[in-house]
């Protein structure tokens, strides 16, 4: 147990600070329980897949500043697929959406040559106006199958189902790939890129990969953002920034190589419970909005001061 905990000490320490958070929540507000860790879970879905999403592509070495973008396009076609066919072929459909728009953006990437910063910021806007294309304003319906998934409790009380749905979600897609030579070459891609292409690894559709995994977490997340709210919303949520927070915050380094995905969706639930805090404080709205952000640029700096100078050593 104690190698276990030195290993992962960071993750371990998240998880500790979740803890001592719910504690404090507890605190404030003693009827807090069941109820409102569903809440919470079901507030924290979407950034959860937009965090997952982040995670691979700052672990290959690149970043992807259009994830909340293709989270609308996906979020706004489920809305109108599932209003006018059968949820399941919806279902896919958003998914292989995702998984191609991903694939765009590595693609783009990785031919032109151009820094990933500069591409994913060009499709930020390319996706936002194709979500105003599919939707024009708020429209659509999801299924009532995809809402009753995320809400509620699994098998017992304490256990929402919402939670279950992130774990589901991560493992299916991303523990296959730790696992194989795809996982091991996004991990030595992102650790140093000259070094991987030395060994074998193919750089170039590495990080396609990883770019495509990022595009179906971000159909994940479109999807549980269309079942929190029943309709497609075709404007960008505030997914972008959160997510660089709660990658970094969960112990993702920015240069690439190292980190994984459970700490940076502890992460997530961490900023979540922060914020839930301070609404129990009745702390203004906006004063909350400044902390928040206070707190994200916080973490991304001082990640980036890490990364830099473990690139010194």
């Amino acid at each position: 147990m104690s190698r276990f905990l030195r290993k992962h000490a960071w993750v371990s320490g998240l998880a500790a600070l979740l803890v001592v958070l719910l504690i404090v929540t507890k605190l404030i507000q003693p009827s807090f329980g069941a109820s409102g860790l569903e809440s919470i879970a079901r507030a924290a879905l979407p950034f959860a897949f937009a965090t997952a999403g982040m995670a691979v592509v700052v672990i290959v070495g690149g970043i992807d500043l259009s994830v909340a973008s293709m989270m609308a396009v996906c979020a706004v076609t489920a809305a109108v697929l599932m209003e006018r066919m059968a949820g399941i072929p919806a279902l896919m459909i958003v998914l292989s959406l995702g998984l191609a728009m991903g694939l765009i953006n590595g693609a783009l990437i990785v031919l032109t040559r151009v820094p990933d910063i500069v591409v994913t910021l060009a499709m930020l806007f390319v996706w936002e106006g194709a979500a105003l294309l599919i939707l024009e304003s708020p429209g659509g319906a999801t299924a009532d199958w995809l809402e009753h998934a995320i809400r509620g409790s699994f098998v017992f009380d304490g256990l929402p189902k919402a939670l279950l749905v992130i774990a589901l979600g991560i493992a299916i897609i991303w523990l296959p790939i730790r696992r194989t030579k795809l996982g091991l070459s996004i991990y030595a891609t992102g650790s140093d890129e000259r070094a991987a292409f030395r060994s074998g690894v193919a750089v170039g559709r590495t990080k396609i990969a990883a770019y495509a995994v990022c595009g179906l977490f971000c159909a994940m997340g479109g999807l549980s953002l269309a079942a929190l709210t029943g309709i497609g919303e075709p404007v960008p949520g505030p997914y972008l920034m959160a997510s660089v927070a709660a990658v970094v915050l969960g112990g993702v380094v920015l240069g690439g190589g190292k980190g994984g995905l459970l700490g940076p969706i502890i992460a997530v639930f961490i900023l979540r419970i922060i914020r839930t805090i301070l609404t129990l404080l009745a702390v203004d709205p906006n004063v909350t909005t400044i902390i928040e952000g206070t707190i994200m640029v916080a973490v991304v700096m001082l990640g980036t001061a890490a990364s830099l100078r473990g690139a010194r050593r």
